[in-house]
């Protein structure tokens, strides 16, 4: 059977199929980060019985989620050198095979290996490759696109979130585990309609590589000089496997993504406890299972509302230059709700801060992928976005049970929110002060070019041009006299 053709495009079309690849995504996220994060739901049953403190269970939402991220670099690369099908497909399986073995479970260590490892590897072939796919099919709508892609995780947290509590109150937690490895399933379905799209930008050859602005001159002399890559590019005229590779990492070199990534790992410590400890919380403080599910589907859909308003806005022209002050804003907002909800302690005080957690949560997610690819551009993005939730990885496995640690050491969540509250925030002081750093930089450099240029003027002599400027030394000027009297 011959090979299905693929269409090689200028640019990413903006619609047709690729409404169809936001379904996917958007399935993708109910199925991954929806399920990870009604783990939680999970939390007091583990905890009941198997008889554990706070730390030692919390291992188990932190090593699913660590697991997700720390190989969304191996996603990316199946999804970069076979196929996005593949890889999604794939994952669908791993994660389905987790759950269902966690059903089975007898000890804390069962369920570290079968829902933390097994489940969070198959999500990560899923979620990475799947968020890249949009990015490839949008350019003008991309905020939109991935809005309403990434809500799925807010749709999933607020469906699922009372029918897995429903589904333990019917059949257990080993009965939930196992309808949820069902559920899952559904990513193979999902895989199926990430139909590829090939665009221009992603086969340019090497010396038109070297030829971008975004490549500054040490990444082109370093890339010249590799004694490694030289033979291979001497040896063969098409593109050569050094130089792949570095064009699909050059990015990490540049400034602009170095900041990025330290800011994303503050960020990633923050956000994560809270899926964790909201519905043991607000158990603490006398709130009944049902209301405390129900602040988990608060949370999902209201993160709906953050994922599409703000890619809405976003992709308006007002905007669109402001996207990365609009995502370091939510993500300060998010650090400031963490300060507020240590005195929030009655399900009537607990429902605002739900609201306003989700909906900022949901904007600056779908920004992130948005944010990734203004920084490193598209023929990038899917090997970048494999690498920001790669680094989400180490703040996802250590900051639960540092946090269950606090809890059980203070018997109070106040120092673990406080934490948590101004990680995030110094997320967002640390994107804010580079980002002024480099206006004043470039208002400077334009500053100095304008002074250079009113002063600079063109010596002749011949066929040799000198650029001479007003403000050379006394000695640079006696030079060029002499030169123009012989």
């Amino acid at each position: 059977m011959a090979a299905p053709k693929k269409i090689l495009l200028s640019s990413p079309p903006d619609g047709g199929w690729g409404w169809m690849i936001v379904v996917g995504c958007f399935l993708v996220t109910i199925c991954t980060r929806a399920v990870t994060r009604c783990i939680s739901i999970f939390f007091v049953e583990f905890q009941t019985y198997f008889a554990q403190d706070y730390a030692r269970t919390a291992w188990i939402h932190s090593i699913a989620d660590c697991a997700t991220m720390l190989c969304a670099p191996l996603g990316s690369f199946i999804s970069n050198h076979l196929s996005c099908q593949v890889g999604i497909m794939l994952g669908g399986l791993l994660a389905s095979a987790g759950l269902i073995l966690s059903s089975f479970a007898t000890s804390l260590e069962h369920l570290y290996f079968s829902l933390g490892v097994l489940t969070g590897l198959g999500f990560a072939l899923c979620y990475s490759p799947a968020i890249a796919m949009v990015g490839k099919y949008f350019n003008k709508k991309k905020a939109l696109a991935y809005g309403i892609a990434m809500s799925g995780s807010g749709i999933g947290t607020f469906i699922l979130a009372p029918v897995v509590q429903l589904l333990i109150e019917q059949f257990s937690w080993r009965g939930a585990l196992l309808i949820l490895g069902g559920f899952v399933l559904n990513l193979c379905v999902c895989g199926a309609l990430m139909r590829p799209i090939t665009l221009k930008e992603d086969h340019k050859h090497p010396p038109e590589f070297l030829e971008q602005e975004y490549v500054s001159e040490a990444q082109k002399q370093d890339l010249k000089q590799l004694s490694i890559c030289s033979p291979l590019i001497k040896a063969w005229s098409h593109e050569g496997l050094c130089c792949c590779s570095w064009q699909e990492y050059n990015f990490l070199l540049m400034p602009d993504f170095m900041v990025l990534a330290v800011s994303v790992l503050f960020m990633a410590y923050g956000c994560s406890p809270l899926f964790v400890y909201l519905v043991p919380y607000a158990l603490s403080v006398g709130v009944s299972h049902q209301q405390a599910a129900f602040l988990m589907s608060i949370l999902g859909v209201i993160d709906i509302v953050g994922n599409i308003t703000f890619g809405w806005l976003t992709d308006r022209r007002c905007l669109k230059k402001y996207r990365y002050i609009c995502y370091l804003f939510a993500v300060g907002m998010d650090g400031l709700c963490y300060l507020f909800l240590p005195v929030l302690q009655s399900f009537p005080m607990l429902v605002p801060f739900s609201f306003t957690f989700g909906y900022f949560d949901g904007a600056y997610v779908t920004l992130i992928p948005v944010v990734t690819a203004d920084v490193v551009g598209t023929a990038s993005l899917s090997s970048a976005l494999g690498v920001v939730y790669f680094l989400h990885a180490l703040p996802y496995l250590v900051s639960p049970p540092i946090a269950g640690w606090l809890v059980d050491t203070t018997r109070s969540y106040t120092a673990s929110f406080i934490l948590c509250g101004f990680s995030m925030m110094f997320s967002s002081t640390l994107l804010c002060f580079a980002r002024l750093a480099k206006k004043i930089k470039r208002t400077q450099l334009r500053s100095l070019t304008r002074d250079t240029d009113t002063k600079q003027q063109i010596w002749t002599n011949g066929a040799t041009a000198y650029s001479v400027s007003g403000d050379l030394d006394q000695k640079d000027v006696e030079i060029l006299a002499t030169e123009a009297n012989r």
